[in-house]
């Protein structure tokens, strides 16, 4: 039992705490992403200014309730695990994050090569 919420907690934290973390150009990728996002859209569906601006708000609510979610969990594995547990998954982490932003490091890089094409 016990490790099925550890297992359903890693789940559900660490795509989002690895995720929030700034990436190579600085900054926090989900902000990256999400400017992203809405340019892309802007110009694929030709949005207006107005319909623009209120899928930025959108995204970022959405960003908002991710944190407050990752805070949650965050905060209930503290009540579960122990604190070397805790430390350990910490680790488990920033080790997930390294071996991220190696994969998205190269990802990036490829594209900014073929962009330059």
């Amino acid at each position: 039992m016990n490790k099925k919420i550890i297992t359903i907690a890693l789940a559900l934290a660490l795509p989002l705490t690895v995720a929030a973390f700034p990436g190579d150009k600085g900054g926090n990728h989900f902000e990256t992403h999400r400017g992203e996002r809405v340019e892309r859209l802007v110009k694929e569906l030709d949005l207006s200014a107005e319909q623009k601006t209120q899928l930025e708000a959108v995204f970022e609510e959405q960003q908002a309730k991710r944190e407050a979610i990752r805070q949650e969990t965050h905060q209930r594995m503290q009540a579960i695990l122990s604190p070397e547990q805790m430390t350990k998954f910490e680790d488990l982490q920033k080790n997930r994050h390294q071996k991220w932003q190696k994969r998205h490091g190269q990802r990036n890089a490829d594209q900014q090569s073929e962009t330059q094409k």
